[in-house]
């Protein structure tokens, strides 16, 4: 595997991961309001940790790439061999 392949293949897991671990820990912004409060969503999160998912995806993508790699560097996974 290449580096333009395995950037790829790691910002694909990072994003797949991402998305994941956004809904983890969101407390939904329930309080109400007495008069209405213009430009604030009821749904919206009241604290949403963004820096921490952000560290938590990188870990746990670096875990999941470096078994990829493993695989793949020492022929377990071959693409090639399976299209043919």
């Amino acid at each position: 595997m290449g580096l333009t392949g395995s950037i790829i293949i790691y910002v694909m897991i990072w994003w797949i991961v991402f998305f994941s671990v956004l809904p983890f820990g969101i407390e939904s912004n329930k309080e109400v309001f007495k008069e209405s409060l213009e430009g604030s969503d009821a749904g919206a999160p009241k604290n949403p940790n963004i820096a921490k998912k952000f560290i938590i995806t990188t870990i746990i993508t670096s875990i999941l790439f470096t078994m990829i790699y493993y695989l793949v560097s020492n022929n377990f996974i071959n693409l090639r061999n399976l299209l043919q």
